[in-house]
């Protein structure tokens, strides 16, 4: 094989990879690897590698409350060291993985001077808080006092934050969404020093992050994204909602106001129900007594057991990023519940005179608020996103589930109860039947939620230990798995059949240019009498809006128009005939509706088309800068095209949505999910390093059986990729596709705008007509329709009209209504009123 390296070959490239990359990361990232060098240097030179900084080098080296009154050069230097060998390893795979790449995209004179900053406000913060609360909220604010800070993490979060404003829409909000839910959790959970500096860091980063990009930091007044994307932030703020409890009780000194694990962690110890019975029993106060009930039920699986609702939640957050409708609804519920239990313990602490031992004051109302807010918070945010979360699974597939977790819990309950009875010695006090029926619960409920209550036995011997501790491990994780597995799934289309059937009439009959739209998600079907012909429309505010012309034989056009509109008549429902051809707006006609232009569409007949002479000058400019620049155009199908091109086309249509600050429009505009069809064809301009500039998808067009043409649908460039990406794919296919055969591409129709050459329309409504051209032209700043019809005109192509046609003027309101629901689901009430203030002002 020629392309097939020699062996002596592949072992050099292999042994010289590294070097080169060394190289690269020296040049480019000289201040990332002169810190990982140093850091080691001094850590081995100052004896700190085990133990961290002592004697003298801990003034220089840490960080505490009392550093601006000490030695306030450790706001510097504390980067430079770690607490232990654990710190050294972390910091070092932190710089290697933030770093390096941040370095790069800030520069190395920024990336230090962000780093440096960050950590140094960062500290001044945390300082700041710990003296303006010291011995106002009870252990956490004498902990913050007593705490200190050595290490690299503070720098890294600034240096991240600040990167963050450098990368795409898609992966700036990601990571900013992420990383700040996790460490706002972090410091209310753990609420160490180190938390709320490493915060402090993030936020000043952050901050800085816009103007060094070249932009002033602003806060938008709603977050404009695709329902995909927004669905996965939603999931991605409950999982870090879910790993912040986590990762806190990791650590046997967290002082937070939520830490209620750190009870796992105390001095009080008892080892078996008798001796818990008689701690409770005397002297001991109620908190004592809690502690110590937690502590004899925390074996091997009580941290387990402990987080075991932040385990649920991590995995609802999977479904919740495939748009899964039961996982919203699990979470929701789960939610609720910790609010309510959170409440119930409240309670119980104010019972039992608990809250008694804190001093009056702010410790009061974080004791009584802050247990609560983070999942009400989490709770809020799920309730209103429901719209987000629309995909079930097939009928069946959670009795299925609820079946299968049922029968897991009583095998699972009868191998406890049995193995226990033989085993009944090695339990304190010896098992029965009764004992251990009434500790059966315990083994599946999480620690918290038992706290209050004595456990019945206690194992003594490996069998017991392994069985006590085991059934409820394995349950649970039985039970995500089969969560987990249920979220893969694929989820069930109400109209699923009717799908299928309107694809196969489709495929027989051939349809219009937008035929294809019409098997979309979100339409229903109509189906003619004969079962040959269907219309698709979408039903609002009592108005059946279609897509696009009926499908069919075109001898039964005039039964199938005529048909539709006396069904919706018979219902109650107003039709409308929305992007129609001629013919079906002289059917309408003749039934008695009018009608209004509201899209031009522009139809580039194929055959001998070759982009000569002056007119297509600019294809050609586009072609030739695209073959010097080593940009190519690739055909891809979006199923099946690679993970590391799809990252890059979420990115870019979640960069083009981002800059447009108005929500997506759907109906006749397809969007990445209408990507995801084995029959869509994308055309991709990439270049010599799989960089991804722009793309655009291409929809059949059936006739008599056979594509005979393709309708562009979806476009979108990156931001900063090549200039003339739209030009230079439209022409690659428009070439591509005639050397296949096709007789035609449609560029598809531009809403709200017309050729110049064109009249207005007559027949109709003048006020409608009027108002449609002023949301046309309110509409250009941020979808450009108008521009991309213009755009299309330097193809030289046929200009085509498109129409709506309605039965009576007094339903246009209502129409309209329909019409702006259909093309963005989304807009919120804020959005629409900025828009009705631009037509006002239009009009004015």
């Amino acid at each position: 094989m020629a392309d097939v390296l020699p062996a002596p070959r592949r072992f050099e490239r292999f042994v010289h990879w590294p070097l080169q990359w060394l190289r690269g990361s020296v040049r480019r990232s000289p201040a990332t690897l002169v810190f990982i060098a140093s850091f080691w240097v001094l850590g081995a030179l100052t004896s700190s590698l085990v133990t961290g900084p002592e004697g003298p080098l801990q003034d220089w080296a840490t960080l505490s409350a009392h550093t601006l009154t000490g030695n306030p050069a450790a706001l510097l230097l504390c980067c430079l060291w770690a607490s232990g060998i654990g710190g050294y390893i972390g910091g070092t795979l932190l710089a290697l993985m933030a770093g390096l790449s941040c370095e790069r995209l800030l520069g190395t004179g920024r990336f230090l001077m962000v780093g440096f900053t960050g950590q140094i406000v960062g500290a001044l913060l945390a300082i700041g808080f710990a003296s303006a609360t010291s011995a106002s909220i009870g252990d956490w604010s004498r902990a913050l006092v007593s705490e200190s800070y050595v290490g690299p993490l503070a720098f890294i979060a600034a240096v991240v934050a600040a990167a963050s404003a450098q990368v795409s829409t898609l992966w700036r909000r990601r990571l900013r969404i992420t990383m700040f839910t996790l460490l706002v959790l972090l410091a209310l959970y753990a609420g160490s020093f180190t938390d709320l500096m490493v915060l402090g860091a993030a936020v000043t980063g952050a901050f800085m992050g816009p103007f060094l990009a070249g932009r002033r930091p602003t806060v938008p007044e709603r977050l404009v994204t695709s329902r995909r994307e927004a669905a996965v932030l939603v999931a991605l703020v409950v999982l870090a909602s879910a790993v912040g409890p986590v990762i806190a009780a990791l650590s046997t000194s967290a002082v937070g106001p939520l830490a209620v694990l750190r009870y796992l962690f105390t001095s009080v110890e008892v080892n078996t129900p008798n001796e818990l019975a008689e701690l409770c029993n005397g002297s001991a106060a109620a908190r004592e007594c809690a502690v110590a009930r937690i502590q004899l039920r925390a074996g091997p699986a009580g941290f387990f057991l402990a987080v075991l609702p932040q385990v649920l939640l991590a995995t609802f957050s999977e479904g919740l990023r495939r748009g899964r409708r039961f996982a919203w609804l699990a979470a929701l519920l789960l939610q609720g519940t910790m609010t309510v239990l959170a409440t119930v313990r409240l309670g119980r602490a104010l019972a039992r005179g608990e809250l008694a031992l804190l001093p009056p004051g702010p410790g009061i109302v974080i004791a009584l608020v802050l247990p609560m807010v983070v999942p009400l918070a989490v709770f809020v945010l799920l309730l209103f996103t429901r719209r987000l979360f629309p995909a079930r699974a097939p009928d069946g597939t959670y009795r299925r589930v609820a079946a299968a977790v049922g029968t897991s819990a009583a095998v699972l309950a009868s191998l406890y109860l049995g193995a226990g009875l033989l085993n009944r010695d090695g339990f304190s006090p010896a098992a029965t039947l009764g004992l251990l029926a009434a500790d059966l619960p315990g083994r599946f409920l999480p620690i918290a939620e038992v706290a209050y209550s004595t456990p019945a036995l206690d194992p003594e011997n490996l069998p017991a230990v392994l069985v006590y501790e085991g059934v409820g491990v394995l349950f649970w994780v039985l039970t995500c798995l089969l969560l987990l597995r249920s979220f893969l799934v694929p989820p069930r289309n109400l109209t699923a059949r009717d799908e299928e059937r309107a694809r196969s009439l489709l495929k027989t009959h051939g349809g219009s240019t937008m035929a294809w739209m019409t098997l979309w998600q979100g339409n229903t079907y109509w189906f003619s009498p004969t079962g040959n012909s269907y219309v698709a429309y979408r039903v609002d505010s009592g108005v059946a809006v279609t897509v696009g012309d009926p499908v069919g034989p075109p001898g039964e056009l005039q039964q199938t128009v005529a048909g539709f509109a006396e069904s919706c008549t018979d219902n109650g429902i107003t039709p409308c005939f929305y992007s129609v051809g001629g013919k079906v707006r002289e059917l309408t006609a003749a039934l008695g509706f009018l009608s209004l232009q509201v899209a031009e569409e522009t139809v580039l007949p194929l055959g001998s088309l070759a982009f000569k002479g002056k007119k297509f000058q600019d294809i050609r400019t586009a072609l030739n800068a695209a073959r010097k620049q080593g940009i190519s155009a690739q055909w891809i199908s979006y199923p099946t095209a690679p993970l590391a091109v799809l990252d890059q086309l979420r990115a870019i249509s979640e960069e083009w949505v981002a800059d447009k600050k108005m929500p997506e429009m759907g109906f006749t505009l397809g969007g990445l999910q209408e990507l995801d069809d084995p029959e869509v064809r994308c055309l991709v301009a990439v270049d010599n390093d799989g960089t991804v500039h722009a793309v655009t998808s291409w929809l059949p067009v059936y006739r008599d059986g056979i594509v005979a043409g393709w309708t562009l649908d979806f476009m979108r460039r990156r931001g900063t990729g090549f200039r003339l990406g739209m030009d230079f794919l439209i022409a690659s296919a428009a070439l591509s596709l005639q050397d296949e055969g096709s007789r035609f591409l449609s560029l598809s129709g531009a809403p709200l705008a017309r050729a110049v050459a064109r009249e207005p329309d007559v027949d109709g409504s003048p006020v409608m007509d009027r108002l449609l051209d002023l949301l046309g032209a309110t509409l250009e700043p941020v979808y450009g329709f108008r521009s991309l019809l213009a755009f299309k005109s330097k193809f030289a192509p046929q200009y085509v009209p498109l129409f709506m046609t309605y039965p009576d003027p007094a339903a246009l309101p209502a129409i309209a209504n329909a019409l702006t629901r259909a093309y963005l689901p989304d807009l919120s009430l804020g959005q629409g009123l900025v828009l009705a203030r631009r037509i006002v002002e239009r009009t004015g």
